[in-house]
């Protein structure tokens, strides 16, 4: 069953809508999804006021699937908590897109700002532009727990510490990525196919970071360990070769982070350590 939003006004301050979930929607009437409860800036309001809701629902959340069109940059939280169903965005997305996400599928046909993921559990979130920074992370000052499980994939590049404190599960960026990338990283699996800005696996005590690009440099509590002729990523292999590093040893930790060979030339200097 499909159910399809399109706002009705230009947002010019941020609408908080965790409401807009498969798991919510599951079960109501056009009516009833109408009058779910969203933040527009400081003033409550109803989901009906800022969106036309049209189609039908299901009494399954795992058989919804919310379609979002038009210019929803500034809507916040959509994905929230959910465990199935699927959310397809035609356009830009808000930031804390699929927080603490359990199940089913996210798809943003454009960008998405900062926190995608953040405190991911399960499911599968998959952008096809650029992503802001903090990509599957934990929140500041808060739980310290990362993303848990589930798969995002972002087709263009992400921003600074991608995958905070990550424990478990996926993250491919297709793009170049910020710095910081598995900063804090106990466990899971990072890759980015194009270049990183540094300070990779800054912290780490688990886990494996992938850079298929070039690095500007290789933090010195990293201790390089061999040369790989491959790498395999969840049945996926990337040919190398590939630089071994293990770390973060400040941290006492056993992290591997893989760094292309033949795109990091100024890190050959490591090949007589091992």
């Amino acid at each position: 069953m499909v159910v399809v939003l399109r706002p009705k006004q230009v947002f010019t301050v941020p609408v908080e809508a965790e409401c807009i979930t498969p798991d919510v929607f599951a079960g109501k009437s056009v009516e009833e999804m109408e009058t779910l409860g969203v933040w527009q800036g400081n003033r409550r309001c109803q989901l009906g006021e800022l969106f036309k809701v049209e189609g039908e629902s299901s009494a399954k959340s795992e058989e919804v699937s919310i379609r979002m069109f038009g210019d929803v940059h500034r809507v916040r939280r959509i994905g929230t908590q959910m465990s199935a169903g699927e959310v397809v965005v035609h356009g830009d997305v808000g930031f804390h897109l699929g927080e603490e996400m359990a199940g089913g599928k996210i798809l943003v046909d454009g960008n998405v700002a900062s926190w995608v993921g953040s405190m991911m559990k399960g499911g599968e979130i998959e952008v096809k532009g650029d992503a802001g920074d903090y990509v599957g992370a934990a929140y500041r000052g808060g739980d310290t727990r990362g993303m848990s499980g589930g798969t995002i994939v972002i087709h263009g590049d992400a921003g600074n510490e991608l995958g905070y404190s990550m424990h478990k599960g996926i993250i491919k960026v297709h793009g170049d990525a910020g710095q910081f990338v598995g900063v804090h990283m106990k466990n899971g699996t990072i890759v980015v196919y194009g270049n990183s800005a540094g300070r990779n696996g800054a912290e780490m005590t688990g886990g494996k970071i992938v850079v298929c690009g070039s690095v500007p440099s290789i933090l010195p509590s990293f201790t390089i360990d061999t040369i790989k002729p491959r790498v395999k990523i969840n049945g996926e292999k990337l040919d190398g070769p590939f630089y071994l590093f293990t770390g973060d040893t400040a941290e006492e930790g056993k992290g591997r982070l893989y760094i292309s060979k033949p795109s990091n030339p100024h890190l050959q200097f490591y090949e007589k350590l091992i």
